[in-house]
This record gives structure tokens, sequence and C-alpha cells, in this order.
């Protein structure tokens, strides 16, 4: 088993050389600021199984809690990991950033009282494979 994984500009690439356990989305207000999304969805990977195979030079962390930092790349600002000095063998990985096909699957939603209130986690929305119908905008 493994996975790789990368930031948006490919230049932090990531090799996770077992499972990722753990998965879960997050709703709080940390989380959210910190991706600009509605909830992170992130899990554990065993740190000596974590290996950052090129750009490493490219991560930097901001220090959200004493001993916790977030880890990013500061070419696209690609939110990669987070590392907690009170749990060194483990890193919480950001799965937005894993290329390959994730076999393990998300076993809660955390800190729901804290999720955006625009956002409703069992949507009636259409869902579609590309941007909606009719959109007017250009992608950015």
């Amino acid at each position: 088993m493994g996975y790789k994984a990368s930031c948006l500009c490919q230049t932090v690439k990531i090799e996770i050389r077992g499972a990722i356990s753990d998965i879960i989305h997050c709703h709080c207000s940390l989380c959210r600021k910190s991706t600009g999304t509605a909830y992170a969805t992130n899990g554990f990977v065993k740190a000596d199984e974590f290996i950052v195979q090129s750009g490493k030079d490219s991560l930097k962390a901001y220090t959200v809690k004493p001993g916790r930092k977030r880890h990013f790349c500061v070419h696209c600002a690609s939110p990669i990991y987070s590392s907690n000095d009170a749990d060194p063998n483990r890193i919480r990985l950001r799965l937005g950033i894993v290329d390959s096909d994730i076999n393990e699957r998300p076993m809660s939603h955390n800190f729901v009282s804290s999720k955006a209130n625009w956002d409703d986690l069992d949507d009636c929305l259409p869902r579609y494979d590309a941007f909606e119908p009719n959109r007017d905008l250009i992608p950015i």
C-alpha cells in the first residue's frame, strides 16, 4: 500500500508508504479558515512512512497553537500536513493533496456545531462532472 501526493504547483511531492487512518471531515473554524472551504478532510499517516520526495525547502510552517504547526507550500500555498509535538509519530495529512486513489474512507464529520451556516451536510443539490450548465463565468 502506498500513495503519491503533491501540491498544486507540483513543487512539493510526497510519498506515503503505508495506510491512511482515522479520516474525518473537520468543520472547526480553524480548518475552515486554513482551507477556505466548508471543511477539511484529514487523515493520519505514520511519520516514518511520510517521505518528502522533492520540494522540502519549499515547505514552511505556521504555528496555530503551541506545538501544533500547519505545513504548506510557499509557492502555491497548498496545505500539505499538520504536525503536533505531542504526537511526533503521526502526521495529519490534508487528503486533497493525494494524487492516488484512496482506499480508506472517512469515518465521521467532526465539530459540526462549528460548521459554516451555509453548509448543508445532507444537501440535495444537483451534481455535475464539470461546471454547472449555462455557466457565464470564465473558469479560474
